[in-house]
């Protein structure tokens, strides 16, 4: 049982290393940090909208619809990190396979760009 628990000390350590680091850090923002609260801060952002307006006002769903793009091809290209690790154990078959996603991506990312989806007006 001790081999085992010697193996994993290098993460032990490593992730108590990673939690003083974190506090330590938080910790001296909050000793150090200059606090001049005013109301303009301390107001809630509302990506574009007026904070203070009526919640059933009409919304534009273009907020929406960018945030839902952006997740789509972020989340898409997350597959790329894989891959990109993989690639000499994948071979031909992997590289191509990749290659028909990537254009795959492309005819949808064209696609939205031509329907306008990507445009701000």
């Amino acid at each position: 049982m001790s081999e085992l628990l010697l193996d994993y000390l290098p993460v032990i350590i490593f992730i108590g290393v990673a939690l003083v680091v974190s506090l330590a850090l938080m910790g001296s923002s909050f000793i150090l940090a200059v606090n001049n609260p005013d109301t303009e801060k301390l107001s809630t952002y509302e990506c574009g909208f007026e904070p203070f307006d009526d919640a059933r006002m009409k919304f534009d769903v273009r907020f929406y619809l960018v945030a839902i793009l952006f997740i789509i091809f972020d989340l898409e290209v997350a597959f790329l990190f894989p891959w990109a690790i993989s690639f000499n154990d994948i071979g031909l078959y992997g590289y191509f396979s990749m290659m028909i996603f990537l254009f795959v991506l492309t005819i949808g990312f064209i696609y939205e760009w031509k329907k306008g989806a990507l445009e701000w007006d």
